[in-house]
């Protein structure tokens, strides 16, 4: 069975349209998508990428399990 990990996405909307997506556990992780569903499914595809990469590595693979996350408005 395969462990779960978790990985908290940041979607930032772009000028010219489009979101581009970064996941802050696995930096240089970066994609982008047309929408949002776009952009969450190129995002899913990128992290199994990248995980995969690390697992041929030999690599730790970091995930956001244990990370709390809070936005703050000032």
């Amino acid at each position: 069975m395969t462990k779960k990990r978790t990985y908290k996405l940041l979607l930032t909307s772009e000028p010219e349209g489009g979101y581009t997506v970064t996941v802050p556990a696995l930096p240089g992780c970066i994609t982008y998508g047309d929408n949002i569903d776009h952009a969450i499914a190129m995002a899913k595809e990128a992290i199994e990428l990248y995980i995969t990469e690390l697992h041929e590595k030999g690599e730790e693979i970091p995930d956001d399990n244990n990370t709390l996350e809070y936005s703050l408005i000032l």
